[in-house]
């Protein structure tokens, strides 16, 4: 959530980078929260006020009362009834400014860096970094969806029959492969000094509020209304969440955690090629790492952990590219997100397997996540999260690039934690 202060001194600005995110009547917005403020803060001066006129009648009415005024006591009893009531309905007035005010606010995304360019699709997104060459796939090479059915991989319709469409069932060595990234990405992350954590995979509405996945997404999210909980879209939700109401010290900072857990959204609207196989599931597995920064450094922070992801696609022998989105391809919470997308040879197409984004105080603001410094004022720190990696296509990218005649073999990093080199 946006901080008051930082509109109320900023205006022209905050107008400009929300329309460079696309939010529509950015201006007619900023002004009606404005107004709203001002609306506020006149309340809170009046009840300041009139609360200060009550305490001023209150010692009246004792000093008038030791003196045996008792008839003047009583004519500033009743009017300090008459004033109390007046208070009261002000300070209802006052409160119903102030939820207007947070609805107002909520509905705001956050402002994105400078350093993001203007656009409002993902073709207007920058590429900023290429690595790898794009395989050559022997005649007769198949998407991977025909690797996983010729090698009993993975059952699409299986999972259907189960659940339904993009509940996909993982067998045999593609089970084993699944587990296998997932250890490997874990290891990576502890090794690079993120604590590892297991957090539930369902969240209250408190936890999807702090993270910024509500009220944004809540058409995307599986909600489980007997018990008002929400499966989680992404472990970033119960993990940043670990430090909600939590004041940490400067020398504690940054905080760095990693985990595994599954992933559930609905992906409403999704339809046609780009949803075909392991391309875009309901129920999907990651490992995210996420930082809690001083704000002093967090794009150092950002840079790093970027870095560390296109360490993994690297050790993975993948063709990646690095892409910096646009303002309209952001997220709801991000001020600068990176993007890591992987070649699938077979659908000859990029695949993103990667978001790496910087917060700044946006989710801490809703989070009431804070730092301090000797003994100074509390702040609010920045968080950021990334995929380190998201499975499926990773998977899908791995079976493809790497299929032969013979078989797929896999990079040689995975061998000792799948226990195989080939699947044939």
């Amino acid at each position: 959530m946006l901080q008051l202060n930082f509109i109320r001194d900023n205006r022209e600005e905050t107008i400009q980078r929300l329309t460079k995110k696309n939010v529509k009547n950015a201006d007619v917005l900023v002004d009606a929260i404005l107004a709203k403020d001002a609306d506020r803060r006149r309340a809170q001066v009046e009840s300041d006020s009139l609360k200060a006129d009550a305490n001023q009648i209150a010692g009246q009415i004792g000093n008038l009362m030791k003196a045996g005024k008792k008839d003047e006591a009583e004519d500033f009893k009743n009017k300090s009834t008459a004033l109390k009531e007046t208070i009261k309905n002000l300070e209802a007035t006052l409160a119903g400014f102030e939820t207007e005010l947070h609805e107002m606010l909520v509905q705001l995304p956050n402002l994105p860096h400078h350093e993001v360019p203007p656009g409002r699709t993902p073709e207007d997104n920058a590429v900023v970094f290429e690595h790898g060459t794009v395989p050559a796939l022997y005649e007769g090479a198949v998407p991977h969806w025909d690797l996983a059915s010729k090698y009993d991989l993975i059952d699409f319709e299986l999972g259907v029959k189960l659940t339904g469409a993009g509940f996909p069932v993982y067998k045999g060595k593609g089970a084993r492969l699944q587990r296998a990234l997932i250890n490997f990405f874990l290891d990576r992350a502890t090794a690079a000094g993120y604590l590892e954590v297991q957090p539930p995979i369902l969240v209250n509405k408190d936890s999807g509020f702090g993270t910024g996945q509500l009220p944004d997404k809540e058409g995307q999210m599986y909600y489980v209304n007997e018990d008002e909980l929400y499966l989680i879209p992404t472990a970033e939700v119960p993990i940043t969440n670990i430090y909600r109401d939590v004041i940490l010290q400067a020398e504690e900072l940054p905080v760095k955690n990693c985990g595994y857990t599954p992933c559930f959204r609905r992906e409403a609207g999704s339809y046609g090629k780009d949803v075909r196989g392991l391309n875009r599931l309901h129920q999907f597995d990651k490992v995210e790492i996420v930082q809690v920064a001083n704000p002093a450094n967090s794009y150092e922070v950002l840079e790093e952990m970027r870095h560390f992801v296109a360490g993994l696609l690297k050790d993975l022998d993948l063709p990646f590219r690095t892409l910096l989105l646009c303002g309209g391809d952001m997220s709801f919470a991000s001020a600068k997100t990176y993007d890591m997308e992987v070649f699938s040879a077979a659908q000859q197409r990029w695949l993103e397997v990667s978001s790496v984004s910087n917060f700044e105080s946006f989710q801490s603001n809703r989070l009431k996540l804070r730092f301090r410094e000797g003994t100074g004022k509390t702040q609010l720190a920045h968080t950021l999260n990334g995929s380190a990696l998201a499975l499926p296509r990773i998977v899908a990218a791995l079976l493809e690039n790497n299929q032969t005649p013979e078989g797929i073999r896999l990079p040689d990093v995975l061998h000792r934690y799948t226990g195989f080199e080939w699947i044939n």
